[in-house]
């Protein structure tokens, strides 16, 4: 993956080395705590959207601890800056097409813990959006994770984690995240909720196929190879790949994130052709 030409985003936060400092005070519960770590670690994206802990209340950073960017030498940092300034070319680039202007998030790294306006992120939860501060969280070690446990190596496969987390704040910013969780909230059937969420996930690996079918556009991003690390990043996480790993048995009903054929699908989806109109998981009959 060639981003020697791109420029890295100024909207990176360093947590790392923080602890879990300002955590405590208004936290979610043991319980919840417990699910998010379990469904967060083995789903490994938005345990926001599978829990709805969007309403926590758990405290903002410290106001003492100025936010400071990653170290210059920071080479595994500078990729995730470099990977997040490509999708905000990106996404600027749509939203202006679409007469709309784009709202940069920002990506926070961490370690351990961290206070977000969704509930205390966890390491154990891989990487995750928060709508409600409109921020990506990541620990940069579920890379490792990605590549011992997951066996999905690779720098596209890394990006493609980031896009797909941008992937849920272009739905943030769209207002189909609070369609989504409105009609979960309504729905009073968890198979109901879980297949709205299949839907959302579904929808976050197309926009991600976005990003990279237009950055490579643009700037001859891609080597070869890149394409088949993502989705062979996309499969690994497959709600049907992970249930068989750690499970023994796969439950569809009890999906939140798609089958790895269906993370793969809509992911290459958006990747073939780069147009957003392309992902409307909503509107169709079969994913």
């Amino acid at each position: 993956m060639r981003l020697d030409d791109q420029s890295a985003s100024q909207n990176v936060e360093d947590r790392r080395g923080a602890g879990g400092a300002g955590i405590g005070r208004g936290t979610v519960g043991v319980g919840t705590l417990v699910i998010a770590l379990v469904a967060g670690y083995f789903l490994g994206v938005d345990p926001a959207v599978i829990l709805g802990l969007a309403s926590s209340g758990a405290p903002a950073p410290s106001a003492a601890r100025v936010p400071q960017p990653p170290p210059a030498d920071d080479e595994m940092a500078t990729f995730v800056a470099k990977v997040l300034g490509s999708t905000e070319t990106t996404w600027h680039e749509v939203f202006a097409a679409g007469g709309r202007r784009y709202q940069e998030p920002k990506l926070v790294l961490f370690t351990g813990a961290t206070p977000t306006a969704c509930g205390t992120g966890k390491s154990a939860m891989g990487p995750f959006y928060c709508p409600a501060d409109q921020k990506v969280y990541i620990d940069l070690a579920f890379y490792r994770d990605l590549r011992e446990r997951f066996k999905a190596p690779g720098e596209f496969a890394q990006a493609y984690v980031i896009a797909h987390e941008v992937g849920h704040h272009v739905q943030n910013l769209l207002g189909i995240s609070d369609k989504v969780h409105a009609a979960q909230q309504h729905s009073g059937d968890r198979a109901a909720a879980n297949a709205l969420s299949v839907r959302l996930e579904l929808q976050a690996d197309c926009f991600a196929g976005v990003w990279g079918h237009r950055a490579d556009s643009r700037s001859r991003i891609l080597e070869p190879g890149d394409v088949e690390q993502a989705l062979n990043a996309a499969s690994a996480i497959g709600d049907d790949r992970l249930q068989r790993q750690t499970q023994g048995q796969i439950v569809p009903e009890s999906f939140t994130h798609g089958s790895s054929e269906q993370r793969v699908r809509w992911f290459r989806r958006g990747m073939d052709s780069g147009d957003i109109r392309q992902c409307d998981t909503f509107s169709a009959a079969t994913l």
